[in-house]
């Protein structure tokens, strides 16, 4: 027993050693998601719409209940998004072929096309701030971002909300 205790005792010190980090990060991370959603247009996507779009576009058709999962949300809380995007155009829903009590959507190409206008506009502006910075701290954050990218792809046990 004392063993595990000591286990978990050094795990404990060592994520103590990363809260700084984790908060400055966190901080940041939240800073530039605010300046990004600045910079999208009016009357856009709201951040729902466009996390189903993305989803959409990055893995290709899926249930409604397989976004929700992978976006960490209720399927109910996404059941108007759905909707609206359905009634849009941007998402088109079918039968799935192998369970007839599930729906499966696929992003069309008006939805593909809305999707692409709005992170358009983000990536100008974020390219115009990286073109403000070195070529070493731009080689920096494209590092980053990978990081970041495996980071939030990461399930740690006992993390869970």
């Amino acid at each position: 027993m004392s063993r595990l205790f000591n286990k978990w005792l050094r795990t404990i010190s060592r994520m103590d050693d990363h809260l700084a980090d984790a908060a400055a990060l966190r901080r940041a991370v939240v800073r530039i998601n605010r300046r990004l959603r600045q910079e999208r247009g009016e009357g856009g996507l709201s951040p729902n719409q466009l996390a189903v779009l993305g989803h959409l576009h990055a893995h290709g058709p899926a249930t409604p209940g397989r976004i929700a999962a992978c976006e960490r949300q209720r399927p109910q809380s996404l059941t108007r998004v759905f909707a609206d995007l359905e009634a849009e155009g941007l998402i088109a829903r079918e039968p799935d072929a192998d369970d007839r009590r599930q729906s499966v959507l696929t992003l069309t190409a008006p939805g593909r096309g809305a999707l692409e206008r709005d992170m358009a506009e983000r990536d100008i502006w974020l390219a115009a701030a990286l073109s403000t910075l070195g070529e070493t701290e731009r080689g920096v954050l494209t590092l980053a971002a990978a990081l970041l990218e495996r980071v939030g792809a990461m399930e740690i046990p006992g993390t869970e909300v």
